[in-house]
């Protein structure tokens, strides 16, 4: 419980075992309610692990890294949900920082902007890829963000209700910034910089062939031909807190 809001945590994880140990190794537990562990056909032991530091573990059968979340997503009970990959590449200790901002300054919606904060200086070609696709996000959306690829992201539950989700990939982390971001009426939004580590374990991006997928989706999503996905929470839950 964190300033009187339940605090979930989902983890996306597809043979993360070594990532996990990270991660858990300075999360704080007394501001993080719930972990839940999306187990995406794992051959290692990545739900033994999870379970072994107390997360629930669900195994999500459809592969992707979109399908992982929703899953998560559907299981989460918090008043707030923050996400991130299990590679322990995304800073725990700033959990109570964006939680802060958020509460604090009324945001529905965070998310991560990796770009200049790394210990290390990433792939270049990763670095030209979120480069492209941000620019094509400001072309055809007609709004900026800085790191449309991050996988760290902080929002009220009730949000999920509203966002249309179609995505069961490597395009959801894009797609669940778009359609938060673009609903200013409803949700208010805003990026906030973060640090970066190497990653733990070997990396599951495929640069060239989701970068050329995660492009050829903003243009479909832009021009209404990924149809309609279901609310992943029920818009009439009585227990969903907006503020």
């Amino acid at each position: 419980m964190y300033k009187n809001h339940r605090i979930s945590l989902v983890l996306p994880c597809y043979n993360e075992e070594h990532g996990l140990v990270e991660v858990f190794r300075d999360l704080n537990r007394n501001i993080v309610d719930e972990v839940i562990a999306v187990d995406n056909n794992s051959t290692d032991h990545t739900a033994e692990v999870a379970r072994r530091f107390g997360a629930t573990v669900i195994r999500e059968t459809k592969q992707g890294y979109g399908a992982a979340y929703k899953a998560g997503l559907r299981a989460a009970t918090g008043d707030i949900i923050v996400t991130m990959d299990a590679d322990g590449t995304y800073p725990r200790n700033f959990i109570p920082i964006l939680l802060d901002v958020m509460i604090d300054e009324g945001y529905d919606f965070i998310t991560c902007d990796r770009t200049g904060h790394k210990d290390k200086p990433s792939n270049w070609l990763r670095v030209f890829g979120n480069d492209v696709l941000n620019f094509f996000i400001l072309l055809l959306f007609w709004f900026r963000v800085r790191d449309s690829q991050s996988g760290m992201w902080v929002f009220r539950r009730w949000i999920l209700a509203h966002l249309n989700l179609t995505s069961d990939g490597m395009a959801f982390s894009e797609e669940i910034k778009l359609e938060a971001m673009s609903k200013k009426k409803l949700i208010r939004s805003t990026e906030l910089p973060i640090y970066y580590k190497e990653r733990h374990g070997v990396s599951k991006l495929r640069i060239w062939r989701d970068g050329f997928y995660n492009l050829f989706f903003l243009f479909r999503k832009r021009f209404g031909l990924l149809g309609y996905a279901p609310p992943l929470i029920d818009p009439n839950d009585p227990n969903l807190q907006k503020r």
